[in-house]
């Protein structure tokens, strides 16, 4: 073989290697949500939101709670506001989901149809900007964590690490900030105002909604009252 030949041919092997490299990566990838996913069975949880924060020098207040020293009122208003079929899908609410996709094909906007699952994948594993690829992304996950984990373990790492305020995460702290009380003794009307948050923390302040979403909160707090079994499946 020539020196021109022997180059090619290690040429080839690189780029062989490289490909199966990427290959390896692209599959570790794509199976670390699921596998991060039995860790987070037992253990408290870290979002993706929380992470950029914590490596960017950005302060986070989360207090990790179990669900049992949640308000229930707090529960029920949260699945009334974000999720009220959570009991009964497989983590992604298709009859919502096709609804949306008929909005954007007669050219009306879709307003979501993220479960508190899809929410919590997002929460762990993707990024906040919103996306079509991330809404693609966020259906398998869904599904995967219904599968694997509880409906009340679900809930209870949700609420831990969803964000209510610049760098507030889960209801303990959420709680403590703008009531200065624990999660397990939210009234019903700070229940239902801090599940009004939740679709924009950031620009939302429980304790200062609003005149519209002041009447959203009544609406979600009317909904948790009646919706007793909003919680059957915990």
């Amino acid at each position: 073989m020539t020196g021109v030949a022997k180059r090619a041919s290690g040429r080839r092997t690189a780029r062989r290697r490289l490909v199966w490299l990427l290959f390896k990566v692209a599959v570790f990838l794509a199976l670390l949500p699921l596998l991060v996913t039995l860790v987070y069975a037992v253990l408290p949880a870290v979002s993706t939101p929380m992470l950029a924060r914590l490596l960017t020098g950005h302060k986070v207040e989360r207090i990790w709670t179990p669900l049992d020293a949640i308000s229930p009122t707090l529960q029920r208003s949260v699945i009334a506001s974000e999720d009220a079929r959570f009991c009964v899908h497989d983590g992604v609410d298709w009859s919502a989901l096709m609804e949306q996709v008929s909005r954007l094909e007669e050219g009306e906007d879709a307003r979501g149809a993220s479960t508190i699952t899809m929410q919590l994948a997002k929460n762990l594993f993707l990024w906040p900007s919103r996306s079509y690829v991330r809404k693609t992304l966020e259906i398998p996950l869904a599904m995967w964590i219904d599968l694997v984990l509880s409906k009340r373990r679900i809930l209870e790492l949700y609420l831990n690490v969803a964000e209510w305020g610049d760098g507030i995460f889960g209801i303990e702290a959420a709680a403590r900030h703008y009531y200065g009380i624990s999660a397990d003794k939210l009234s019903a009307a700070q229940a239902a105002r801090l599940a009004t948050v939740l679709p924009n923390p950031i620009a939302r302040d429980p304790t200062d909604l609003s005149r519209r979403h002041a009447g959203h909160a009544r609406a979600v707090r009317r909904r948790a009252n009646i919706g007793r079994d909003l919680l059957d499946c915990l």
